[in-house]
């Protein structure tokens, strides 16, 4: 075989590990880092006496430091490398786990989530300039699929790890520092996997296609569209951060709390190829809208029905809508704003993600207070179901 003959199978196999180790990152920062809380949290309840109250405002502050992060990593101003910003945030995930079994103080778990957030946005901010535009630049933009389905591999595998440390020693500080131990080693998997990026000239220029300043850019399409989004962080991130407590809460569904986490997991790992598969024959508006009525339906499952069987279908349809529907609407708002120009793309992805972080850190609050006053979290979930009802609502029509 000559050398021009292997080069495009050495190029392939080059692509694939690049993937890989995206896929990982996200696994470490994302599925363990961001959500290991939800499994961890029934033991933390019971060690500390924890009130639902303070357990949704120690998740707010992993959202709020989510949503600081993603719109600190996407400013220009922001110094130092995309590489360094990318290993630092795996760094610091693996840490902020490991440093929440090292107190019990309420204020340095909201300080110390509020980091982990910020380390999670960072990888996957910074993941799209080394992994993903390199990806699309070989003509290889299949392979995102593989790399977003790190999410859900790092939630079934945190779910797995949980379930699997509890039965041994149902410690939860064990339980915080084993997470972050299994994040180094991503974190050394992913520094070979994932090498700086060899220097390129500046390929921003200037927008040549921009509409007449006379069209405006937040048009009534796309101002629904904020707000559904913003509207589905709300809707998915109370079932996502108290599902476990839900289980473990509930006699009939005690047997469901080691299963349910993993088909969370299960379930997202493949859910960014199917939705796109959606999508590329409804348009992302209307794959968006069917997947908020989906997990619409799942948030609701899972507090209607003391049927385990039930409650795990909830689960997956939970798990298998809300990665798909934050990728849409992404790929929506950059759809309906790119006549205007790059500029303008990046000022809608920034207010989406705005709108989308605030509903995340109104949630978990939000469900707290509301199972302090009626001792479940049946008003919050069904709340959460009907929010998703109106994002569907209002991006049905255009």
């Amino acid at each position: 075989m000559s050398i021009a003959e292997d080069r495009p199978s050495k190029d392939a196999r080059s692509h694939l590990l690049l993937a890989l180790g995206g896929l990982l990152s996200l696994a470490a920062a994302m599925g363990i880092g961001r959500f290991v809380y939800t499994p961890i949290l029934p033991y933390m309840t019971d060690g500390l006496n924890l009130p639902a109250s303070e357990a949704g405002l120690i998740a707010s502050a992993n959202f709020l430091g989510y949503l600081a992060g993603a719109l600190a990593g996407a400013a220009k101003s922001l110094p130092g490398k995309p590489r360094h910003w990318f290993i630092g945030g795996l760094a610091a995930s693996a840490v902020t786990s490991i440093a929440m079994a090292l107190t019990t103080d309420l204020a340095a778990f909201l300080f110390i989530r509020f980091l982990s957030g910020m380390a999670s946005a960072f990888v996957l901010v910074f993941s799209t300039t080394l992994i993903l535009e390199r990806l699309n630049a070989a003509g290889r933009a299949d392979l995102s699929a593989l790399h977003f389905a790190g999410v859900g591999c790092g939630i079934a595998l945190s779910a797995i790890l949980i379930a699997g440390l509890a039965y041994l020693a149902p410690d939860w500080r064990l339980l915080w520092i084993a997470s972050g131990i299994a994040t180094l080693f991503f974190l050394a998997a992913v520094v070979r996997l994932v090498p700086a990026p060899s220097e390129q000239p500046n390929a921003i220029t200037a927008d040549k296609r921009v509409q007449s300043a006379s069209k405006p850019l937040m048009t009534g399409g796309l101002i629904r569209l904020v707000g559904a989004y913003g509207l589905f962080g709300f809707g998915y991130v109370i079932t996502a951060t108290f599902v476990s407590v839900i289980a473990r809460s509930e006699p009939a569904l005690q047997s469901s709390e080691k299963l349910v986490w993993l088909v969370v997991g299960l379930s997202a790992a493949p859910s960014i190829y199917v939705w796109n598969k959606v999508a590329a024959r409804t348009g992302a508006r209307m794959a968006f809208a069917l997947a908020c009525v989906l997990e619409s339906a799942g948030v609701a499952l899972t507090v209607i029905s003391q049927q385990p069987l039930v409650f795990l279908f909830g689960a997956m349809l939970l798990g298998g809508t809300f990665m798909g529907i934050t990728a849409l609407g992404l790929m929506e708002g950059r759809r309906q704003a790119q006549a205007h120009g790059q500029t303008a793309v990046r000022r809608i992805l920034a207010i989406l993600t705005a709108s989308f972080g605030a509903g995340q850190v109104a949630g978990p609050w939000i469900a707290g207070q509301l199972h302090a006053m009626t001792g479940s979290f049946n008003a919050a979930s069904l709340a959460a179901a009907a929010a998703l009802l109106i994002a569907a609502a209002l991006v049905f029509r255009e």
